[in-house]
């Protein structure tokens, strides 16, 4: 049996079994162009988002996520959730939930709530989900 062919009798089953293991080969091509272009991207991705970062540590904010049309909002000591959700301008319908974010740990609070008057004030780093 020549070299050639015996590589291929050991390297063919061999492939075979990658996507068994979990493991898929390298298929397929990509120009060089788009190669970089991704690279490129990825890259002014991250510089982006370390850009925020160092916004964030130099400006205290609080973050609202959902249907809002501004999602960093400056922190001041009189920022409330209430006062956050204005402020992010919020669009969508009357929240159904809100979730303060804190540290880490989540805490669940009643859009009705804040009707009463009962507005829990903010920490810079806090993150508001309006749902």
């Amino acid at each position: 049996m020549n070299s050639d062919r015996l590589k291929l009798v050991f390297v063919l089953p061999a492939l075979a079994l990658l996507p068994l293991l979990g493991v898929l080969p390298l298929c397929g091509c990509t120009t060089k162009a788009k190669a970089r272009a991704e690279a490129r991207a990825a890259f002014l991705a991250g510089q982006q988002q370390g850009m925020m970062r160092m916004q964030q540590s130099q400006n205290p904010s609080v973050t609202v996520q959902g249907a809002v049309k501004v999602p960093m909002v400056p922190w001041t000591e009189d920022l409330t959730v209430a006062k956050a959700i204005v402020a992010a301008e919020y669009y969508g319908n009357d929240p159904r939930e809100i979730i303060l974010v804190r540290q880490g740990v989540a805490n669940r609070i009643d859009p009705k709530q804040l009707l009463t008057g009962q507005d829990p004030p903010l920490q810079p780093g806090d993150i508001l989900e309006v749902r």
